[in-house]
Formats: structure tokens, sequence, C-alpha cells
């Protein structure tokens, strides 16, 4: 019977752990949601400050609006899961990836 409770304890742990994983992603692509919104809006308003004839222009503001849009959803998901910038890290795997890119490039 102790071999059982021993076995649920470490399993508990796992689940807590897979848990703080998919949590950590969920931030992680989050935070990216965010930036990739921003650089989609900012191109947008670049776009638009450089369009020229009624056409162009129309297109501009039609991008500029959804852009500006899909930026405001990614923020409030971001505050709604009180995502801080500080405190983002990309997930596990990711980092291993990274830094053996990283390694590389040095």
């Amino acid at each position: 019977m102790g071999w059982f409770i021993k076995s649920n304890q470490g399993l508990s742990r796992w689940q807590r752990k897979n848990e703080q994983i998919k949590e950590q992603e969920e931030r992680w692509n989050t935070y990216e949601d965010v930036r990739n919104a921003r650089v989609e809006w900012e191109q947008a308003r670049m776009h638009f400050e450089q369009a020229m004839g009624e056409d162009q222009i129309d297109y501009a503001i039609y991008m500029l609006e959804a852009a500006e849009r899909k930026y405001q959803i990614a923020l409030k998901k971001a505050k709604y899961i009180g995502l801080n910038r500080t405190e983002v890290r990309q997930p596990h795997k990711s980092n291993v990836k990274r830094d053996a890119n990283h390694k590389a490039l040095s």
C-alpha cells in the first residue's frame, strides 16, 4: 500500500510540473502574440502613412483598423492572465534550442 501512495504523490508532482509547463507555454505564446500584433500594427501604420490614391488609402485604413483590433485583443488576453513581461520565459524545450543556437553562433 505504501508504494501506491508514493506512486500517487509522484504522479501529482508530475501533474503539477506539467501544469506549470503548460502555463509557461501559454504565457510565452501570449507574449509572442502581443509582440507580433504590435509589429503588424506598426507595419500597417507605416503602410497607411505611405499610401497614395484613394484605393490604397482605403485598404491601408482597413488593415490599420484590423491590426489595431488584433493588438487590443492580444493586450486584453495578456492582462487577463496577468502577464508581466519581466517574468515571461520561453518554454523549457525552446530554451534548449535557443541556447544551442546561441552557442553555435558564438
